[in-house]
C-alpha cells in the first residue's frame, strides 16, 4: 500500500489541459513541450504547498489527492492563477470520497467520478461535486445543476467554484480508452511528432510501426488520448492480439462502436458525419488479409479514423505511417530508473545503468521486465545475466537484432523463475484471452503465491474485465514465448481439455445451451470475457479432439444465434466434418444449432438440410422431444423465408406434438407463433390470447425471457384495441422481467412500448421522460435490433411531440429506464 497517500475522506483534484491539439498547431512542437513542462512545474509546486500528493500523470493530466476539500480547492484556485500568464488553460474537476488505498493507488468509484467531473469542465473553470461543495462552504459557488456522468447512470448536482460565467458544461466524445497503471514516461517528443503528422495530413489512418517491445501500445494510447478532443463521436480502443481470423477485425470495430451490426454500412450509420477515432491495436498477425476489409470499411465511414500499432504498415489509401524506434538513451535510463526505485529505493544512475539500457536496444518492455528484476539483482548483475541469455538466444543473421534481443529479455526473466514458476508460466500461455484466479486455479493448478510471483516479475499482468473482476493475462510477445514452452511441455493437450471441460461448464451456467425441457435466463455477458479462449480451444479441438470441440461450440448455440451466427457456423461446420459420427445425440444437436446459424444469417436454404440431418439422427435415437423441436425449427426457418402459409400448419403439427410429448417449452413456443397467425388475420382478441396464454406457459415453466416477450406483444395488442390499462400493466411486467434478467434489448422495448402507450392515452410526459431514457440507452450502442425494429413504435410515440413532450424528453435522457418509469427514484 502506498503510505505517501491520503486515506479515509480524500478529495480528489484533476486537471487536463483545454484545447492540447489546437495549441500544438500554434505553437509548434519544441515552444509546446516547453510550455507543458513549464506548465507541470507550476502546478506541482502549488499542489505540494498545499499538501496535494501526486497519485499519477497521464500525458497532459494530473491526478492529486489532498487529505481535506479546502486544501483541495484552494490548490485548484492557486493553480488556475499561475497559469492565467502562459499559453495553457486547464480545466479542473473535484470530489470527494472515501477509495481504497493500494499498492498503486486508489481504487474505488469515487476515483471514477471525480475524473468524470473533471472532464466535463472548461479550460479556467474549477467543477466540483455535490460532496466536495458541502465541504467549502464558505467558497463562493455557482449551482450548475444535475449532469449525467459518463458510464454512471443517475445524473449528479455539480457546483462551479467561483462566479465567472463559462458556457454550459462540456460534452465531448467518449473516450473509452485503456488506463495504464504507470506514468507515460519518455516519449513526448515522439507523441508531439505524431500528433502534428496527425493533425497536419488528417489521415484515415496513422500506423504506428516498430518491433515487438517498442511500446506501441502505449504509445498509440497516448496519442489516442492527446487526439481526443478532435474526435466529436468518441474514441474507442480493440486489441487484437488474440485475434488470429482477419474476418473478425471489421466487427470486432462494430461492437466496440456499438454499431446495430457488424458491416461496414453498420459501422458507417453508427459513426454518421461525427469524428470517429478507432485505436487498432496489434495488427500484423492479421495482415495482409485484413487490409482490404479496412479499407471498404474507411470508405463507407468517411468520418471514421483508424489509428492502428503493426510490424508492418497495413498499405491501405489514406494511411500514413510513424515509425516508434526505441527510446534514446537518457529516456530510456530515466524509464528505468523510475521503474526500478518503485521496488529498490537505493537504484541510481551508473554507468551499468546506461550499458544495460544499451545491451536493452532501448525498448520499451524490456527495460521494464529489467526494472522488474532489481529487487532481486542489481544493474551489474542484470548485465552480466543479459550477456548469457544473449549468447544463448542470439537469432540467425536475417533476424532483426532488436527481436532477437526482446526474447533473450524474455528469456532470462523465465531463467530466474523456480521450478514451479516455470511451469505455471508455460500453463498460463493456455489462455490466449486471459483468465480469471479460479479458471487459472482450475485448468492450471495455480498456486496463488506463485502466480503473485509472476506477477511481481511483469511476466502476467492484472486488470478488471467490464463487471470489475480481476483477470491475469500476458502481454502478447510474452505469452508467444509462454507457449513455444507449453508446445514442448507434454502437458498442452491434457491443459487444453481442462480448459474445454471449463468453458463447456461456464456455457452451461450462462445458458447458451439449448435447453428444451428446462429454459434457463441467457447470460451472454458471462461467457462474452472468454471468446478468445473459446477460439483458442476450437482450433486446437479440430486437430486434437474434434469431439470435445463440438460439445463446446454446440453448448454455445444461444451465444452464436445472438451475437455471431457467421462465426458459430464457421466452427460447427468445422467441427462436425472433424468428429467420428460416434455421438448421435451430439451430432443431432450440433446439425441443428448449425441450421440455427445459418437460418439468423440469411442462409435459409443451407439450414434446411442441416435440420433435416439433425432430425434424422433424433429419429434414430427416438429422442422425440429432440426431434419435435428441430420440426418445430424447420417451421421457423419456412417463416424466416416468407412462406408463412407453409409454415402456419407446421407450428400447429409442433403444438400438438409438444402437447403430446407433455412438453410445455415447445407448447409456449408454438402458441407465441401462432399468435402471430391471428394477428396476420385480423383476429387481435384471438392474437392476444394466445400470447398471454404463451406467457402464463413461460411463467409456469420459469422461461421468464419468453415469458417477457409475449407480453411485450400483448401490450402491443392492448394498445392497438385501446385498452391502456392493461398495456401498461403487460409492458411495465415486461420492463421488470427484462431488469432482472439484465436483458438490454428487452428493458428498451419494453420502455418503448410504455412510451407509445403513454402518447396514445393523451400523456405527453410520461411519454417524453420514458422516450428521452429509451434515446439515452439505445445511444450506448448496446441494444440489438433496434434500428430494424423501431421505425413503427417511433411513430407512435411522436404523435405526443410538442413542448411539453419535449421538455420531458430531454429530462429523460438524464435519467436510466427504471428511473423514467418511476421503478427507481430519480
Amino acid at each position: 500500500m502506498r503510505s505517501d497517500l491520503p486515506a479515509g475522506t480524500v478529495t480528489f483534484l484533476f486537471t487536463d489541459i483545454e484545447g492540447s491539439t489546437r495549441l500544438l498547431r500554434e505553437l509548434g512542437t519544441d515552444p509546446y513541450a516547453a510550455a507543458l513542462t513549464e506548465h507541470r512545474r507550476a502546478l506541482r509546486a502549488v499542489f505540494a504547498a498545499h499538501g496535494g500528493v501526486e497519485v499519477d500523470t497521464q500525458g497532459d493530466a494530473f491526478f492529486v489527492a489532498f487529505a481535506t476539500a479546502p486544501a483541495a480547492v484552494a490548490a485548484a484556485l492557486d493553480g488556475q492563477e499561475v497559469l492565467t500568464s502562459g499559453p495553457i488553460t486547464v480545466r479542473m474537476g473535484l470530489h470527494t470520497g472515501s477509495p481504497t488505498v493500494t499498492a498503486e493507488g486508489y481504487v474505488g468509484i469515487d476515483v471514477h467520478r471525480g475524473a468524470r467531473v473533471g472532464a466535463l469542465a472548461h479550460g479556467g473553470q474549477i467543477v466540483i461535486s455535490s460532496t466536495t461543495a458541502a465541504l467549502v462552504e464558505d467558497q463562493p459557488q455557482r449551482d450548475l445543476g444535475r449532469h449525467r456522468l459518463k458510464d454512471f447512470d443517475a445524473p449528479v448536482q455539480l457546483f462551479q467554484v467561483g462566479t465567472v460565467e463559462f458556457p454550459p458544461l462540456r460534452t465531448p466524445g467518449a473516450v473509452d480508452l485503456p488506463t495504464p497503471a504507470t506514468a507515460f514516461l519518455g516519449r513526448e517528443r515522439e507523441l508531439f511528432e505524431a500528433a502534428t503528422l496527425w493533425l497536419d495530413r488528417i489521415p484515415r489512418a496513422l500506423t504506428i510501426i516498430g518491433p515487438g517491445g517498442t511500446g506501441k501500445t502505449r504509445f498509440s494510447i497516448e496519442l489516442a488520448r492527446f487526439l481526443a478532443e478532435e474526435a466529436d463521436g468518441g474514441t474507442v480502443f480493440v486489441p487484437l492480439a488474440p485475434v488470429r481470423d482477419p474476418a473478425l477485425v471489421v466487427p470486432l470495430i462494430a461492437a466496440a462502436l456499438g454499431a446495430s451490426g457488424d458491416s461496414p454500412t453498420a459501422i458507417a450509420t453508427r459513426v454518421g458525419v461525427r469524428r470517429t477515432h478507432v485505436v487498432l491495436d496489434n495488427l500484423e498477425q492479421l495482415l495482409p488479409q485484413a487490409a482490404r476489409p479496412l479499407a471498404e470499411l474507411l470508405a463507407a465511414a468517411p468520418a471514421l479514423r483508424l489509428i492502428t500499432t503493426s510490424r508492418e504498415p497495413v498499405r491501405i489509401a489514406g494511411e500514413s505511417e510513424y515509425d516508434l524506434t526505441p527510446m534514446r538513451e537518457q529516456d530510456a535510463v530515466s524509464l528505468f530508473l523510475e521503474r526500478a526505485q518503485t521496488v529498490r529505493s537505493d537504484i541510481a544512475d551508473s554507468p551499468a545503468v546506461h550499458e544495460l539500457i544499451k545491451r536493452l536496444d532501448g525498448l520499451p518492455l524490456a527495460i521494464e521486465l529489467a526494472a522488474a528484476r532489481v529487487k532481486l539483482l542489481g544493474p551489474e548483475q542484470l548485465l552480466e545475466r543479459i550477456a548469457q541469455r544473449l549468447d544463448l538466444l542470439k537469432g540467425g543473421r536475417d533476424v532483426d537484432e532488436r527481436h532477437a534481443t526482446l526474447r533473450a529479455t524474455i528469456g532470462w526473466s523465465y531463467d530466474l523463475l523456480t521450478e514451479e514458476e516455470q511451469q505455471l508460466f508455460a500453463r498460463l500461455a493456455v489462455f490466449r484471452g486471459g483468465c480469471t484466479l479460479d479458471v487459472a486455479e482450475a485448468v492450471c493448478e495455480a498456486d496463488l503465491d506463485t502466480l503473485a510471483s509472476l506477477l511481481d516479475k511483469s511476466l502476467v499482468r492484472r486488470r478488471s474485465d467490464a463487471d470489475g473482476e480481476e483477470r491475469f493475462w500476458m502481454l502478447e510477445t510474452i505469452r508467444e514465448f509462454a507457449t513455444e514452452l507449453l508446445h514442448t511441455s507434454g502437458e498442452e493437450d491434457s491443459l487444453r481439455r481442462a480448459q474445454a471441460d471449463q468453458l463447456i461448464e461456464l456455457a452451461d451456467r450462462a445458458g447458451t445451451r439449448a435447453m428444451i425441457n428446462l429454459p434457463r435466463p441467457w447470460n451472454l455477458d458471462v461467457v462474452a470475457p472468454e471468446m478468445d479462449n473459446v477460439r483458442a480451444v476450437l482450433e486446437w479441438a479440430v486437430k486434437r479432439d474434434p469431439e470435445r470441440g463440438l460439445r463446446l461450440a454446440t453448448w454455445l448455440e444461444a451465444l452464436w444465434v445472438v451475437r455471431d451466427p457467421v462465426e458459430g457456423a464457421a466452427w460447427l461446420e468445422a467441427l462436425l466434418a472433424a468428429t467420428p459420427a460416434t455421438d448421435p445425440e451430439l451430432r443431432g444437436r450440433a446439425w441443428r444449432a448449425l441450421g440455427g446459424a445459418l437460418d439468423i444469417d440469411g442462409e435459409h436454404e443451407r439450414a434446411a438440410p442441416c435440420y433435416d440431418t439433425s432430425l434424422a439422427l433424433f429419429t434414430t435415437t427416438g429422442n422425440e422431444v429432440e426431434a419435435s423441436h428441430v420440426r418445430f425449427r424447420v417451421a421457423v426457418s419456412i417463416l424466416f423465408r416468407g412462406d408463412a402459409d407453409a409454415a402456419w400448419p407446421l407450428f400447429e403439427a409442433s403444438l400438438t406434438d409438444s402437447r403430446q410429448l407433455g412438453n410445455r417449452v415447445g407448447e409456449c413456443q408454438a402458441i407465441g407463433f401462432l399468435a402471430g397467425k391471428a394477428r396476420r388475420n385480423g383476429d387481435k382478441a384471438g392474437a392476444l390470447e394466445m400470447a398471454l396464454e404463451s406467457a402464463a406457459i413461460a411463467r409456469e415453466v420459469g422461461w421468464t425471457w419468453w415469458e417477457a416477450g409475449q407480453l411485450l406483444g400483448a401490450a402491443d395488442l392492448e394498445r392497438d384495441g385501446g385498452d391502456f390499462d392493461a398495456a401498461e400493466t403487460h409492458a411495465l411486467t415486461a420492463l421488470e422481467l427484462g431488469l432482472s434478467l439484465g436483458d438490454r434489448r428487452t428493458i428498451v422495448f419494453s420502455a418503448a412500448e410504455l412510451a407509445a402507450v403513454a402518447a396514445v392515452s393523451g400523456d405527453p410526459s410520461r411519454a417524453g421522460l420514458l422516450w428521452g431514457a429509451v434515446e439515452a440507452e439505445v445511444n450506448t450502442g448496446r441494444v440489438g435490433q433496434w434500428e430494424q425494429n423501431s421505425a413503427a413504435i417511433e411513430t407512435v410515440v411522436l404523435r405526443a411531440d410538442g413542448p411539453v413532450f419535449q421538455q420531458a424528453r430531454a429530462e429523460g435522457s438524464l435519467l436510466s429506464i427504471p428511473q423514467a418509469a418511476g421503478l427507481e427514484p430519480s
